[in-house]
């Protein structure tokens, strides 16, 4: 029978739920979709169901006008009218935001045209997952993908009241400065315009009378800060910027990165007393990544921020000690401990020491960019600004993986995503799967041998000029939104001369501490292990490093141990001189 799909009911009070679609030309197959989601979700969601993909097309084209949220979509594969994956690329189209599944039969990944048209689906980025149909009540399998898509839909677009409020000038370069924080530390929120209706109300409730654009960020125990710094923004949200009264650790790690975090929850379920030092964000550099799909266990891919979180609560549980908004600035030996100072006059010591700072994004030398830093062009990318160029034309100057994310990111939102890079092609610097879903996309494009010479604009960013690097010739071209990721320098700057470094400021280790002449001691040193012996360096801050993830977290497990090696040999030191 088919199953009809009516105009949402709304309810007499309150915002109108968001929908839960799904579309399958199996009537049985449909009864029991239906009956499941119901089952489990109609309290928050409106679920719809349709036997038809035209009807279903039609149904979100009306959501889309009536401003109506889509959280997920779920469409069989094999229908009359067309295939899932042509559905739910149109979906990702009208409704960029909704999660989509692609439903398939159990053990269907061994046919091979269905097989294809998954994978095919999944590098183009027109599907979140597959999803096997329920076959039994209650399905806890479908259950568990469908919840994991919500999840991931709720935390950036969850209707109502967020954790946190942003309120501020649409284009302050402090409310992108607050936003982009707030979204690589894993805290969800909203944004509403200084001068909205919205934003008015809230302050007023609040009891705020607003003074110039902000940024104001209302707390989900209702508390308004006006303007705050990073440190009072981490302490609001119960983030340790000020060192308790342990000052003497076995291991201090600089750096909450991937390799950092790794580190910590080794050397913490390892019974180290561990303390984590970082400037700025959980998750370092990849917390910036809107989804990472090569990482080993998340078939359907997570985001940086999401694997940072993930990680930082798995090393507090151990026990890891945590210092935000703090920046180290000096390190030495002090007998056999070491010395951390940091910024604020913060000091600790330590056993031994893990380097995990990662790297900090290069800037470009166009003078004119920085005039619109946080008002246009972003360096790195952020999940939070996506939003605003919806219908809009942004560029990304990169040719690695970060960027490559990032414009797939963006194509879901921009009308137009242009990829800028200096040399003749990505193939040397990007993933394949990347490059073959930036070739599918309909709205990419990538312009090589190209390079930005300028950029205007009057608030906000307008336009770019872009110049050929070999012709020199130059084009204006209208721009809503620029995200620069060339590469990066590491943040190593504040070590000292006894920790060798290689001439672009990467830390030496192992063989080549050795091959430099830097080593002081009779043993050979461990992999991972500096010029200074007993601190070690993990992740992208080391030289020839890796830049993956995968990698990084290696690293940071392998590091742990090294760190048992050098205080084991510390020992046995110890006891010769007896």
């Amino acid at each position: 029978m088919p199953i009809p799909s009516p105009r949402m009911q709304q309810p007499a009070q309150g915002p109108p739920k968001p929908v839960l679609l799904a579309v399958d030309d199996g009537e049985e197959d449909l009864a029991m979709i239906q009956s499941e989601l119901e089952r489990r979700y109609r309290e928050d969601y409106a679920v719809r169901c349709s036997s038809s993909a035209s009807e279903a097309l039609a149904e979100l084209r009306r959501l889309r006008e009536d401003g109506h949220q889509v959280a997920l979509v779920l469409a069989g594969q094999w229908m009359p009218e067309t295939t899932g994956s042509e559905l739910l690329a149109e979906v990702r189209r009208e409704h960029p935001e909704a999660k989509r599944g692609l439903l398939i039969e159990f053990g269907d990944w061994g046919d091979r045209e269905t097989a294809d048209a998954v994978l095919k689906a999944m590098a183009l980025g027109d599907i979140d997952y597959y999803v096997l149909r329920p076959w039994n009540t209650p399905d806890e399998l479908f259950h568990k993908t469908v919840t994991e898509f919500l999840h991931e839909w709720s935390r950036t677009e969850r209707p109502g009241e967020q954790e946190v409020d942003v309120i501020a000038g649409p284009w302050l370069r402090r409310s992108h400065e607050v936003r982009s924080l707030l979204s690589r530390n894993g805290i969800p929120h909203s944004f509403h315009p200084i001068d909205s209706s919205e934003g008015r109300m809230m302050l007023e409730k609040a009891g705020c009378e607003p003074s110039g654009e902000g940024p104001y960020i209302i707390t989900y125990q209702e508390q308004v800060l006006a303007d705050p710094t990073n440190a009072e923004l981490a302490r609001a949200f119960g983030f340790a910027t000020e060192l308790g009264e342990k000052r003497a650790l076995d291991v201090v790690i600089v750096g909450a990165g991937p390799a950092g975090l790794a580190a910590a929850v080794y050397a913490s379920s390892e019974g180290f007393d561990t303390l984590v030092i970082e400037r700025e964000s959980i998750g370092g550099q990849a917390g910036a990544s809107s989804l990472i799909r090569n990482y080993p266990g998340f078939s359907r891919g997570i985001s940086g921020a999401e694997l940072g979180q993930r990680m930082y609560q798995q090393a507090w549980v151990f026990g890891t000690e945590f210092l935000m908004m703090q920046e180290a600035t000096k390190l030495e030996r002090r007998d056999d401990r070491f010395l951390l100072s940091t910024a604020e006059g913060h000091e600790v010591s330590a056993r031994a020491v893990i380097l995990a700072m990662g790297v900090s994004y290069r800037r470009l030398d166009v003078p004119s960019l920085e005039d619109f830093a946080g008002a246009g062009v972003y360096y790195g990318a952020s999940r939070s600004e996506a939003h605003a160029l919806e219908g809009g034309r942004a560029f990304v100057v990169g040719g690695g993986n970060s960027a490559g994310q990032a414009a797939m990111h963006l194509s879901r939102y921009a009308e137009r995503v242009t990829i800028l890079i200096r040399s003749g092609g990505l193939e040397k610097t990007m993933s394949s799967y990347l490059r073959e879903a930036i070739d599918a996309a309909r709205n990419i494009e990538v312009l090589t041998e190209t390079t930005i010479a300028g950029a205007a604009g009057d608030t906000r960013l307008r336009e770019l000029t872009l110049r050929g690097v070999n012709s020199g010739e130059q084009q204006v071209a209208a721009a809503d939104g620029l995200f620069i990721m060339i590469g990066a320098r590491p943040r190593t700057e504040w070590l000292p001369e006894s920790i060798a470094c290689d001439s672009r400021g990467f830390v030496l280790t192992g063989e080549h501490v050795v091959e430099q002449g830097s080593w002081p001691l009779e043993r050979t040193p461990l992999m991972l292990e500096t010029s200074l012996p007993g601190v070690f360096a993990a992740g992208d801050v080391r030289h020839r490093s890796i830049k993956r993830v995968a990698a990084a977290v290696g690293q940071g497990a392998a590091a742990v141990q090294q760190v048992h090696d050098h205080l084991t040999n510390e020992i046995l030191r110890a006891g010769s001189r007896r």
